[in-house]
């Protein structure tokens, strides 16, 4: 993966408002907007939807997840994962985060 850029129009906005720019390794680019962070083994990961121009998910149940780390200025970054183990790890924890929301959804 090459360089990705997070951005926001405004610094004061909600970070729903906050969206990530994917150059892809097979040299697409696509917007996402930013899911969720979950931590797992002390570790941050970003969750990514890619969205069309209205912000509207391109394909349901499409998601990317990466490391996600912030440098000493607050600049955020993020890092393939490699390591199918820790891979597995993240997923799980993907899993009980939608299952969290669904509960929430329910009356």
């Amino acid at each position: 993966m090459s360089e990705n850029e997070i951005f926001t129009n405004e610094p004061d906005d909600d970070a729903e408002d906050y969206r990530v720019t994917l150059d892809l390794d097979d040299g697409r680019t696509i917007e996402c907007a930013i899911m969720t962070i979950l931590e797992v083994d002390d570790q941050d990961y970003i969750v990514l939807v890619p969205v069309d121009e209205d912000d509207e998910p391109i394909e349901e149940g499409e998601v990317y997840i990466y490391r996600y780390f912030e440098d000493e200025d607050g600049t955020p970054s993020l890092d393939n994962i490699d390591n199918e183990d820790e891979f597995e790890r993240v997923a799980e924890r993907f899993d009980e985060f939608l299952d969290e929301q669904t509960f929430d959804e329910l009356p």
